[in-house]
């Protein structure tokens, strides 16, 4: 059985015992909560492979995707993130012990650190942006561009109606 048929199974296992439950919605948020589980799975595996897990991962693409010369204060990482500076810093910790990162002076304020990629750290999040991509590549390329199109409007809505609570 696979993952669809037991979705299936759930959901035909509460209209069974709750005939008010709405079939539809209840199948499809169990799908996409399935397939970001899935990609999630792929995405930790990725990051696996360069000793760092996802998150760590993310403060390392975040610092690549801002351009030369790959600096950020660990508050815009942060921001970027939309996590807490206090989880940061471990996560910085990590980094920089692997040579990914390393703490410098603010040109504007030397009282306070930025965070850059190392030439090791440059490297490491080309190479994995890569290898995510073509992973993304590998996830997407059974849909049509009809069905991204699709799939990108209705997440969208999704995402707008869950943000708007």
């Amino acid at each position: 059985m696979d993952d669809n048929d037991r979705i299936d199974a759930l959901v035909g296992q509460w209209a069974e015992q709750r005939p008010d439950v709405d079939r539809d919605a209840m199948a499809l948020l169990a799908r996409l909560n399935r397939a970001a589980e899935l990609v999630n799975a792929r995405t930790e595996g990725l990051a696996r492979r360069y000793g760092v897990n996802k998150g760590d991962g993310d403060v390392v693409f975040a610092l690549r995707r801002s351009g030369a010369p790959h600096r950020l204060s660990p508050t815009a990482i942060a921001r970027a993130l939309l996590m807490t500076t206090g989880t940061m810093t471990g996560r910085l910790d990590r980094l920089e012990k692997l040579g990914v990162i390393r703490r410098v002076p603010n040109p504007q304020d030397r009282r306070s650190l930025d965070i850059e990629l190392t030439e090791e750290g440059l490297r490491l999040a080309d190479e994995a942006v890569s290898m995510h991509n073509a992973t993304l590549r590998e996830i997407a390329g059974g849909l049509s561009d009809a069905d991204r199109a699709d799939l990108d409007r209705v997440t969208r809505a999704i995402i707008t109606q869950l943000g708007e609570r």
